[in-house]
């Protein structure tokens, strides 16, 4: 038997372009529109069984991204838009949050038998 041999995976590239696009869009004031980005994450996570280490990191990015957004959507008098309505922790909360998935993806690896 040898010794085990480590590999990098590559995620898919839906989800990596989006966990990419999450920090950029809400920085960039387009925070509802980053909806499509962490629910592309998000799903990518848990349709990829190889990604299955991603989805507490994916979870915790769409809770925390979904946080602000029901907050805007149930305030009556909010503002016209999801960007000027976030508190900036919130905006701070997000791109960590991606931050994470991203090195997530960049860092993990498996462990496999060489046969």
């Amino acid at each position: 038997m040898s010794a085990p041999v480590t590999t990098t995976r590559r995620a898919p590239r839906s989800v990596l372009i989006s966990a990419w696009a999450v920090p950029v869009m809400v920085l960039g004031q387009f925070s509802m529109l980053a909806i499509v980005p962490v629910l592309l994450v998000l799903v990518g996570t848990l349709r990829h069984p190889e990604l299955r280490s991603l989805r507490p990191y994916s979870a915790a990015l769409a809770a925390i991204y979904a946080t602000p957004l029901a907050i805007w959507i149930l305030r009556p008098d909010g503002a016209q838009s999801l960007s000027k309505d976030m508190h900036p922790v919130f905006l701070v909360l997000i791109v960590v949050a991606a931050a994470a998935v991203l090195v997530k993806i960049y860092t993990r690896s498996t462990t496999t038998e060489e046969i």
